[in-house]
């Protein structure tokens, strides 16, 4: 598991300093959203009434107050102004629940509707304007971010599929930087780790062969968030190869790219003629450990390692092909 630490002041500050800067650049500091009638909240209770309309389903439900308030995690008495604030302007009406009289329904009236069907209008129409000056590069960049804040933030479980690639320029990179800085932050890893594998990745460059030696690039929403290579094992017996840069981001792990990366890695070794495939990892690795057991490697040996970090124990695995 990756090791947790408390957010540091910087980290905070930098949270704080987005919000500022995002809520007044889509308009929400004032007193009405995009022009409309509606602040921010009274535009949320519209967008969830007018969304269980949507469903054949939940129009004929409506909604109860309780699961409104419970879903926008709206103050009670503020939650209960916006609908009295709705009522006055007859844009909802309530009705008994058809189990329960003395439970009620939300539902929009054709007011309501009408009013989120112009809100709407307009949110969309500020939305495109925000977007208009950038390029499309820039709009990807910002919607893949806005992706990410959404997916750490809120703990998506949603599925999201990925491909396997060769790499691209920029990749190789990529795969040191992110080795260095993810056994740095979950390893306590030092900067010797990161030139081992910078090591690693200058000799897969310089001497590629892609009949005997190939790199993946495991990639989501555009995204590089995993890596893995075969290549031919210099210290061992003649036809044996050497799994390596096994790589997968925190933020898409439980996806099975793990799984994955080595399964192609050890078809790739199988046509390329190989027949045995070894690696090198540490003791601490136990999320790689387990995919690399699964996949038919047992460990051969293992020793301490002084060549990054304190209390390394280096471990030496294989499988036949």
């Amino acid at each position: 598991m990756p090791t947790r630490t408390a957010p540091d002041t910087d980290e905070v500050a930098q949270v704080r300093a987005f919000n500022r800067f995002y809520t007044r650049s889509i308009g929400v500091l004032q007193d009405s959203l995009v022009g409309s009638p509606f602040s921010l909240g009274e535009a949320r209770v519209l967008h969830e009434l007018a969304r269980r309309e949507s469903d054949r389903e939940g129009a004929a439900q409506g909604m109860e107050g309780t699961e409104l308030r419970r879903l926008l995690d709206l103050d009670a008495g503020y939650f209960s102004r916006v609908l009295a604030r709705f009522d006055a302007a007859g844009l909802i009406r309530r009705d008994p629940h058809p189990s329960d009289a003395r439970r009620q329904l939300i539902r929009l009236t054709e007011a309501g509707r009408a009013g989120f069907a112009d809100l709407d209008e307009r949110q969309v129409a500020a939305v495109r304007r925000l977007l208009e000056p950038l390029s499309a590069g820039q709009r990807a960049t910002l919607t893949e971010a806005m992706a990410t804040i959404e997916r750490v933030l809120g703990g998506s479980e949603r599925h999201r599929g990925f491909v396997l690639r060769p790499p691209r320029l920029g990749d190789l990179g990529w795969i040191v930087a992110r080795h260095g800085a993810l056994y740095a932050e979950e390893y306590r890893g030092d900067p010797r780790f990161e030139a081992m594998v910078a090591r690693i990745v200058a000799d897969y460059a310089q001497r590629h062969d892609p009949a005997r030696e190939a790199v993946w690039i495991a990639e989501v929403d555009g995204q590089p968030v995993g890596s893995i290579a075969c290549m031919a094992d210099d210290q061992s017996e003649p036809g044996t190869a050497r799994l390596r840069l096994l790589l997968v981001e925190p933020t898409a792990r439980g996806m099975g790219i793990g799984e994955r990366l080595v399964a192609e890695c050890l078809r790739f070794a199988r046509r390329a003629g190989y027949t045995r495939i070894t690696l090198w990892t540490t003791s601490g690795l136990d999320s790689a450990r387990r995919i690399y057991q699964r996949a038919g490697f047992t460990l051969d040996n293992e020793a301490p390692h002084d060549g990054f970090g304190e209390g390394v124990i280096g471990q030496n695995w294989s499988r036949p092909l």
